[in-house]
């Protein structure tokens, strides 16, 4: 890779929009792949952010509905129940030698994205964040920070390094780890109760944590089990006092998706999360039933 990318950025939602507008920003080539509707809207206005960490600012972007060059990088931000129509937009053979970066909740992607594209080219990464599209090419960045882990088992680390310089150029602080597995378990443990919870109840994560604090315990040791059987990190305690460190109004993605009737990410975290436990053995009633209780919403 050069050191300016050429960056294609598939969903360019909430945090999709944020990272093409901040890499567009520090001089990278971006182009958002979306519906016709948004990419003209895209091409007409830019995208728009409104950020007290990286300010109020106009980004340019190229878009398009489909990728019809390779690029150093896709950006994949969308959903998990959009992801395989989505990926219908990135044909592998256009792709060709280019990373695929899935900002995707779960555990279960990378096995799904290397079986479609080169497996030695695919770097899941986690974002930590909060970044909501308002409407097409209109995006608000509202937490103080953002924060990425970018990895990958195979793919060459000089790949990784240089998309790791652009994102830490464009603003988020980054950092290449070499688990690729204990990374996605990280933020699968700390987001499976906080989601199944926050949804099912239908309140934010202070009421939960005091009004449900047994339950949510039980959760997150259950799921602590299943991440250190899959060779991920396991600390109860410490994704209890994270819990306590949010602000009590803090609402779930999961959650938010249920109170606006959109398709919610059962599957891909709730759903994984009990595959995992039943193919290591892991007992997981609370699990089990919390999704059981979910599955009206979704």
């Amino acid at each position: 890779m050069a050191n300016e990318l050429s960056v294609a950025v598939l969903g360019p939602g909430g945090v999709g929009g944020l990272l093409a507008a901040l890499l567009s920003r520090t001089g990278h080539r971006v182009i958002c792949l979306s519906g016709e509707k948004t990419a003209e809207t895209l091409r007409t206005d830019g995208i728009r952010v409104r950020s007290a960490r990286f300010g109020d600012f106009t980004a340019r972007v190229e878009a398009d509905t489909e990728l019809r060059e390779p690029v150093d990088a896709c950006l994949v931000t969308v959903k998990h129940t959009a992801l395989d129509a989505a990926l219908a937009r990135v044909p592998a053979p256009v792709l060709s030698d280019g990373l695929v970066v899935p900002f995707l909740n779960g555990v279960e992607h990378p096995a799904a994205l290397r079986a479609r594209y080169r497996s030695d080219r695919v770097a899941p990464a986690v974002i930590r964040v909060e970044s909501t599209r308002v409407a097409p090419g209109v995006v608000e960045h509202g937490s103080p920070f953002a924060e990425i882990d970018l990895t990958g088992t195979d793919v060459p680390r000089p790949r990784l390094d240089a998309l790791a310089d652009a994102f830490a150029a464009a603003g988020p602080a980054t950092r290449v780890l070499e688990d690729e597995t204990a990374t996605l378990w990280a933020k699968m443990s700390f987001l499976a109760p906080f989601a199944l919870l926050t949804t099912r109840d239908g309140l934010p994560l202070g009421d939960v944590r005091t009004r449900h604090r047994d339950e949510l315990t039980a959760l997150v040791e259950e799921t602590a089990a299943i991440s250190r059987a899959c060779g991920g990190p396991a600390d109860p305690a410490q994704a209890l006092a994270r819990y306590d460190s949010f602000p009590p109004s803090t609402k779930s993605s999961m959650q938010r998706d249920a109170e606006a009737g959109r398709p919610l990410e059962l599957d891909a975290i709730g759903g994984a999360l009990l595959r995992a436990a039943e193919r290591h053995g892991i007992p997981a009633p609370v699990a089990a039933r919390v999704v059981e209780e979910v599955h009206p919403f979704a």
